[in-house]
């Protein structure tokens, strides 16, 4: 390895594969493969061989934006930052504080998400804080919260898939979202394992298992109940084990036993063969695995139905053994370590409770505050961008594209064309962006260092590989300039080591404890498992005080933590919680006006809101539009072509596209991709309805008609 090939990761999703980059000679950089890095062992999807056509100023921001006479116009740094800081401070003395709102995004560095939630509670003394990882992996978080007392989405690593004996797959497309993955499933069937995928379509990853169920979007929770009513009904149950490790089974047991199986075909659609089969496959070898990705979880009960499938886990004894257990794929590229530090709406570092008196006190104390200056907690995602215009009068935004991947889109593009001032830092002038009164053009993974979090718990180390192009500056810049212009001089370095090494201090002792892992220490192990407590507490300049490397003094003893629950689970007595729950509906139904589902997803070349994949000509071509997927015998109801443009309505709007007929989907059931804005946008269709726990939306099952454009035939 020459010393101009600079070893990092890829900027999409949650794998965070490895990749090396060396600088090209007409400018930007190259890929070429990584085999040294376990997840993905050199191989890379399109997106992630194509992410440095993002690097050139032909499709980038290198100026900031600001609105004059109604356009945006290019602006100096100077101004550009004074303007965002007189609209914050214009807001907050005529409104308040929580007036001013702040919008995250799951792929912000660990570094830049810490740095953005202290900006809001410390700099804008604002509650008003939430990111677009609650539409991605809450409801799985909460649901592991509630069961082991502890949120991380897989508590092993990816290596152990293939050793495992069986694999419920439920809602993820793996083939597609995070196509370097699906080895690990193909390595578990070479090596004898079996795969159950749950899916209402049958895509690329379903056409891998070795059964299939397809049950109707919205009924996952009634799917995993069944099964489980059917674990006890068989004598399948771990006795020993739910008597030793977990708490809770009488009320659960009772309330699986409501769900028979003739009543779960009845809802779902899933044969009772079929559900005896899963069972059968699912406890017939010594170790199994569920893995849920957002299918189960984009639902107004989508914790309940996480929990469904962990108390699967738990009463056939899997969760907290090798080999074992219940994960979730997390989706985006930070997605964990996103929500871990502080810019969800009730957390504050190390994936402490906003409403916690000690949590409060740590994080003040290496914050240099009065604790009991800190807010409250704010609202969620949709909550906040819901009250954009009212009570929500300014928004600062980065790293999120909310007028393409928000539900009920078009209502929340009018919220954010109400507020008195919009500022958006972004690598791409996004539909969002389109609208702020002031634009930041602001680094990309190539030319910055920070951390992320994988999927795993596995704290890695982008490194900058690239100088950035003149007039683009960090996002840490960005909130050290606001900061001080908003009079806190000091507490906002732009160094991201130094970030990392506060960072450490404050999730000190934390359910996320990142306190015994250094940047040297992630360059050297090729990432940390957290939770990974140091010996001792960091000092002050720990994240910089010998350089580069910076301190390991105390830190390199614990070897991180790849396995969780082995010996106990995170909760008070040590025991996992089983959760007891029962079927409901969606919150919308079909009927007579709407009587068909919409379900929605990804494509294999185009990533969450399309903003920068729609800019890199190679995918385009492999994916330039939206479609609606549909059976065939729907189809033929509104004398549909394949081709031919169809409208989807909702009770929020209407979308068109092209119809793609294929009998993979339920006939009554379509699906959209939702990577495109204007009239393909599918989330101007989708519903906002909030589970009661996560205030994750229902972006999984909305009902809708769909009309032949010209003919006006429905179905």
């Amino acid at each position: 390895m020459t010393a101009s090939v600079t070893p990092t990761h890829c900027p999409y999703c949650a794998l965070q594969c490895g990749m090396n980059l060396t600088p090209a000679p007409g400018g930007g950089a190259e890929v070429s493969e990584r085999t040294d890095f376990p997840v993905n062992r050199g191989a890379l999807c399109g997106k992630g061989r194509t992410a440095p056509a993002l690097l050139s100023s032909r499709v980038r921001l290198t100026s900031p934006l600001v609105r004059s006479g109604g356009v945006l116009r290019p602006a100096g740094w100077d101004e550009a930052l004074s303007r965002i800081a007189e609209g914050l401070a214009r807001t907050r003395a005529d409104h308040g504080p929580d007036a001013c709102g702040v919008f995250g995004g799951g792929g912000l560095t660990n570094e830049k998400a810490y740095a953005l939630g202290k900006f809001a509670r410390v700099v804008l003394g604002t509650s008003q804080i939430d990111y677009n990882g609650r539409f991605c992996m809450s409801s799985a978080a909460a649901a592991g919260v509630r069961a082991f007392g502890l949120d991380r989405g897989l508590p092993f690593p990816l290596e152990d898939v293939p050793r495992t004996g069986c694999v419920i797959l439920v809602g993820s497309n793996l083939a597609e979202t995070m196509p370097p993955a699906l080895r690990f499933v193909t390595e578990l069937k070479e090596n004898g394992g079996t795969l159950i995928v749950v899916d209402p379509r049958r895509t690329r990853t379903a056409e891998q298992a070795d059964l299939h169920l397809a049950p109707r979007p919205g009924t996952d929770l009634a799917l995993a109940l069944g099964m489980l009513h059917l674990v006890v009904a068989e004598g399948r149950t771990d006795e020993e084990y739910i008597r030793d490790r977990t708490s809770g089974w009488e009320e659960t047991r009772a309330a699986a036993m409501a769900h028979w199986p003739e009543y779960v075909e009845r809802i779902t659609g899933v044969s009772v063969p079929e559900l005896r089969a899963a069972v059968r496959m699912f406890c017939a070898p010594e170790n199994a695995m569920v893995l849920t990705a957002r299918g189960p979880e984009q639902q107004s009960k989508g914790t309940d139905t996480v929990n469904a499938w962990i108390n699967l886990c738990l009463a056939t004894g899997r969760s907290g053994r090798p080999l074992s257990g219940y994960g979730c794929l997390t989706g985006q590229g930070n997605g964990q370590g996103g929500r871990e530090h502080g810019q969800k709406a009730d957390q504050l570092p190390g994936y402490r409770k906003l409403t916690d008196p000690a949590a409060r006190r740590h994080v003040a104390e290496v914050w240099g505050i009065d604790p009991d200056t800190l807010p409250g907690p704010g609202r969620s995602a949709y909550e906040l961008l819901d009250a954009m215009g009212t009570d929500i009068r300014s928004l600062l935004l980065m790293g999120s594209n909310p007028v393409v991947s928000a539900p009920r889109a078009a209502h929340i593009e009018e919220r954010l064309r109400s507020l008195d001032f919009l500022a958006v830092a972004d690598v791409v002038l996004s539909e969002t962006a389109a609208l702020a009164d002031v634009v930041l053009p602001v680094t990309q993974w190539a030319e910055e260092t920070g951390t992320t979090t994988n999927l795993e718990g596995r704290v890695l180390l982008r490194r900058r590989a690239l100088t950035p192009p003149e007039g683009v500056r960090s996002d840490l810049d960005v909130l050290h300039g606001l900061a001080a212009l908003l009079g806190v001089e000091k507490g906002f370095p732009t160094d991201p080591e130094e970030v990392f090494g506060e960072l450490r201090r404050a999730s000190a002792g934390g359910p996320a404890d990142y306190s015994g892992i250094t940047y040297r220490r992630l360059a050297e192990e090729n990432g940390v498992f957290w939770p990974c407590p140091a010996q001792q507490a960091p000092e002050a300049d720990a994240g910089q005080a010998n350089g580069p490397g910076g301190d390991d003094s105390g830190a390199a003893h614990h070897p991180g933590t790849p396995r969780l629950f082995l010996d106990r689970f995170a909760t008070e007595d040590g025991r996992a919680r089983f959760v007891p729950v029962s079927h409901r509906p969606a919150a919308e139904e079909p009927d007579e006006e709407y009587p068909v589902l919409l379900t929605t997803g990804r494509v294999v070349a185009q990533y969450q809101s399309g903003a920068q994949t729609r800019r890199v000509d190679e995918l385009n071509a492999a994916a330039p539009g939206p479609f609606v997927e549909m059976h065939p015998r729907l189809a033929e109801r509104l004398g549909a072509a394949d081709g031919d443009a169809v409208t989807v309505v909702s009770r929020r709007g209407r979308a068109v596209a092209p119809a793609r007929i294929t009998a993979s989907i339920r006939p009554d059931t379509v699906f959209m991709p939702f990577h495109w804005p204007g009239e393909g946008r599918a989330n101007t269709l989708t519903n906002p309805a909030l589970d009661p726990v996560s205030r994750m939306p229902e972006f999984k099952a909305c009902a809708v008609r769909v009309e032949a454009v010209g003919e006006g035939r429905r179905g």
